[in-house]
């Protein structure tokens, strides 16, 4: 399945076609699997979303990027509910001073598919301060080559 075929009826967080998605593109690039045993895509989904250790987010192709989808660990973690993280454009989950640096990284993610061990400080909706780390983004690209966004994983954080 390709993200173009996914019905806009199913939240994204509950989607297998976006959780193939995520998880084909983060393999097809990355080199790894998203989820640590192989287990039926339905199932992962959940998983991804509900279960996952680690923040997953993703944005859109808008010139000003907005998230599509943010796990529950990515909604503790920048304390969001689902509908405000799914309406944030993606350059506020970091501070004014450190939007330039971020902007040079999802640019060298353009160019070179993925980054992986990024670091950087980022901020949460009350404005508290976190440092990511060892953080990996990639392209969205279905198996067509048809970009739809660019999506983190973020496996560790501290307070800052």
């Amino acid at each position: 399945m390709f993200f173009v075929d996914i019905n806009p009826m199913i939240p994204l967080h509950r989607n297998p076609s976006f959780y193939q998605l995520l998880s084909d593109s983060y393999a097809r690039l990355v080199g790894h699997s998203l989820v640590p045993h192989v287990m039926p895509v339905a199932e992962a989904t959940e998983w991804l979303y509900e279960h996952a250790p680690f923040a997953v987010l993703a944005h859109n192709t808008d010139p000003d990027p907005v998230f599509i989808y943010g796990n529950k660990a990515a909604q503790r973690r920048f304390g969001y509910s689902w509908d405000e993280i799914t309406r944030l454009p993606s350059r506020l989950s970091a501070e004014a001073p450190n939007r330039e640096e971020r902007q040079q990284f999802l640019e060298r993610v353009q160019r070179l598919g993925y980054e992986t061990n990024y670091r950087g400080v980022r901020v949460t909706k009350s404005g508290e301060r976190f440092m990511i780390e060892q953080a990996s983004l990639w392209q969205l690209l279905d198996a067509n080559g048809t970009l739809h966004g660019q999506a983190v994983i973020i496996p560790h954080t501290r307070d800052i």
